[in-house]
């Protein structure tokens, strides 16, 4: 070929035709290739630049199917958790039904103590009385002066009082008075001139003396309870009948000394005796009785009253007692001496003192079951001179009783002392615990002691009140009041304590009025119990009961395991119940038991749920690993570390029956394990969205990121289509052209061919 000649104008079109074949043919293939540089011949730096975007890129996309797969795996685990919670809350259901299902005990361990009088508005109970002192009026004896302090052997009685009266004679106006003179017959030197006739009665201190014309009856026919002696029939308490006689036979014939008998049975000088309807009459306490010597009547009075004999002024005067004559009545007394042994103002006979309900009898008689004394009447007892029921009714006997009598039956109203009778007459004495009998000081003064049953009361008829100096400042006082001390409520003061119960807060309460921190109210006792888990009810009795709670029915208070020991003062002053150990109920429990079966089979679907949240063989759930690299050069990745959230992995375990769900707090002890173990899922279900969420962003961003590189690689070897087509039409024009011109160089040479031809 290079010996081939063309003209300059030929290799200048040719040139030019071959220039613009290769810029043709270039854009050709830009078009083709859609590339503005497709070899590093047409701009190295793009190309390669770009070549290293696309590398980036494609290994940025190779890294989205590990990320994708990352994401299901997260998934995968989100699922289980999700499946988890559900079975969390299925569990959490069976142990609330635990707890909603009848208590696990029939009874519960419990202690209790009677509180006397409590109720739920006031725990304190009755409230306590102390036994208090009050003081009565000075007593004087009778020594000479009136200004001696009386004690308590001074007695009620004094000396005999006597009235002797004028010297008389019989009907005959010669023969002296004696006591044999018959009051009727027919011999005028051995009768009274003037007679009692059949009615007629004397009245010897309020007793009636009654005058019968006949003989006395047998003691067979005389009235029941009543007794003959002789001419006289006595019912046994001074009231007598005198029986005349008839003057057919002088042996039955009353005489003066069988009204005298008379007069001092009336007047307690002389008292009877009556068994089986005959009466035995002697003297009384060593009395003197009235008598007539030298012609003249003396009358005596008993040493416990006064004497006062009112009858028909002429009989009267017949025996010499009296001035007065006529049908009418005369009245002859016979007055007491008092002396330093006796109180200076006397008790008078009947009167009686009224001690907070209970009767005290002053009466003119000798003791019962003493000498020439009635018996002890069935269903009473006799404590020195005092005759008592046993139940604070008494009556003191005036003619030997003293001042301690006095007080005594005061006592036995009271209730500061006692007298339990045994049934032959007597009784045991005894004090009241922690009080004091009553007392008279070295001032005279009496010194009542209450008693605890009732405030002192003390009221009288007769005398009573103001000879023994309860009638006031003025004397004139209807009645002697004096209160018991009082304190609030039994138990007022008193603390009672238990030791921490079951991890509960411990019992430290002291009993009061409600302030202050005390406690008054069962309320208030149960708000102080509720922290150590116990509570409190009380009855009716009073019987208050401490009960260990639902929560722990199983319990025992006081156990070495539970706790819940009980002490504190309240503990001194009242005896608690040994704790009782709580019983089962059998149905109640069997329940319970179905309800720790489904609760482990739920554990048992809690672990095969676990094992089955895998996805390509990565169980977050099951302990394994997740790697996940987002870029090419591995430096950034996601470590995510699983957990093993099986029921152990969770802290739950199988449940024991007889162990488990017995009672609430085991019940709740479960449910507390339950929420830990579903806050935890919640934790790690929030973890793994977490996760999740930053595998998704990067998954996005790694996306992203690729069209971003592949976008910059375009920008570097994309051809402009436009352009390029322009470049092929103008180069195609330009080929024509220069294909033209070279024809027309061509054209010039055949010219010479020509000639050459």
């Amino acid at each position: 070929m290079s010996g081939i000649v063309l003209s300059a104008s030929v290799r200048q079109n040719l040139l030019s035709l071959q220039s613009t074949a290769d810029l043709l043919a270039t854009t050709q293939n830009r078009l083709s290739t859609g590339k503005s540089v497709n070899s590093a011949l047409d701009n190295p730096t793009n190309f390669f630049t770009a070549q290293s975007l696309d590398n980036r890129a494609s290994d940025i996309n190779n890294l989205l199917d590990g990320i994708a797969n990352g994401v299901q795996v997260l998934q995968a685990a989100n699922t289980g958790l999700t499946s988890l919670q559900k079975l969390i809350d299925s569990a959490k259901s069976i142990a609330n039904q635990a707890l909603q299902t009848t208590v696990g005990y029939s009874t519960k361990s419990n202690v209790s103590t009677t509180i006397s009088g409590a109720t739920a508005a006031d725990l304190r109970g009755t409230t306590s009385y102390a036994s208090a002192t009050a003081s009565s009026n000075v007593l004087y004896d009778g020594t000479a002066g009136g200004a001696h302090a009386a004690g308590g052997t001074t007695t009620l009685g004094a000396t005999q009082g006597s009235d002797t009266g004028n010297t008389v004679t019989a009907s005959d106006g010669t023969t002296a008075l004696t006591g044999a003179i018959t009051l009727l017959g027919t011999t005028a030197a051995g009768k009274l001139s003037t007679a009692p006739a059949d009615g007629d009665t004397l009245t010897v201190n309020g007793k009636t003396i009654t005058f019968r014309s006949g003989t006395a009856p047998a003691s067979t026919s005389v009235p029941s309870g009543s007794g003959v002696s002789g001419h006289l029939v006595t019912d046994g308490s001074g009231n007598t009948t005198v029986y005349l006689g008839t003057t057919a036979t002088t042996a039955t014939l009353a005489t003066v000394s069988d009204v005298l008998t008379a007069i001092d049975l009336a007047s307690g000088v002389q008292t009877s005796t009556i068994t089986n309807g005959a009466a035995t009459i002697g003297a009384a306490s060593a009395a003197s009785p009235s008598a007539v010597a030298g012609g003249a009547v003396t009358l005596k009075s008993s040493t416990g009253a006064d004497l006062s004999v009112t009858g028909n002024a002429d009989f009267l005067h017949e025996l010499g007692l009296t001035t007065a004559t006529g049908g009418g009545n005369a009245n002859v007394t016979a007055n007491r001496t008092t002396s330093a042994s006796s109180l200076g103002s006397l008790l008078q006979d009947g009167s009686t003192l009224n001690v907070d309900g209970h009767v005290i009898t002053f009466k003119n008689a000798p003791v019962p079951g003493s000498s020439n004394a009635p018996a002890v009447p069935s269903g009473y007892g006799v404590s020195g001179n005092v005759l008592t029921d046993g139940n604070g009714n008494s009556t003191v006997y005036l003619q030997t009783g003293s001042v301690n009598d006095v007080l005594k039956a005061i006592d036995f109203a009271t209730g500061v002392q006692t007298f339990a009778l045994n049934g032959s007459g007597g009784g045991t004495l005894a004090t009241a615990v922690g009080q004091a009998p009553s007392t008279i000081n070295s001032s005279g003064q009496l010194k009542l002691s209450t008693g605890v049953n009732a405030d002192l009361s003390v009221t009288g008829t007769g005398n009573a009140l103001a000879a023994l100096g309860l009638a006031g400042n003025t004397g004139t006082a209807t009645a002697f009041t004096a209160a018991r001390t009082s304190g609030i409520g039994g138990i007022a003061g008193k603390i009672l304590t238990f030791s921490s119960f079951n991890g509960g807060t411990a019992v430290n309460v002291t009993f009061g009025d409600g302030t202050n921190g005390t406690v008054k109210t069962l309320d208030q006792l149960n708000n102080a119990l509720q922290a150590n888990n116990l509570a409190a009810t009380i009855d009716a009795n009073g019987l208050l009961t401490i009960t260990a709670s639902n929560d722990y029915a199983s319990s025992t208070i006081g156990s070495t395991v539970a706790g819940g020991a009980i002490g504190g003062t309240l503990t001194s002053a009242l005896t608690f119940s040994t704790a009782s150990t709580p019983v089962q109920d059998a149905v109640a429990q069997t329940a319970r038991a179905n309800l720790v079966s489904q609760y482990n089979n739920i554990l048992n679907q809690i672990d095969t749920t676990s094992q089955d949240s895998s996805f390509n063989g990565v169980n977050l759930l099951n302990g394994d690993q997740l790697k996940l690299v987002f870029d090419e050069t591995g430096k950034s990745s996601l470590n995510i570390t699983g957990v093993t959230y099986n029921s152990k992995g969770l802290g739950l375990a199988a449940l024991t029956v007889g162990v488990d769900f017995i009672d609430n707090a085991a019940s709740n002890r479960v449910l507390t394990s339950l929420n830990s173990a579903s806050s935890t899922l919640r934790s790690e279900a929030s973890a793994l969205g977490s996760n999740l969420s930053v595998v998704q962003i990067r998954q996005d961003f790694n996306k992203n990121l690729i069209n971003v590189l592949q976008t910059g690689s375009s920008n570097l070897t994309l051809a402009d289509t436009n352009v390029e087509a322009a470049n092929s039409q103008a180069l195609s024009t330009r080929q024509s052209i220069a294909v033209s011109a070279l024809s027309l160089a061509n054209t010039s040479q055949q010219s010479v061919l020509q000639l050459l031809r």
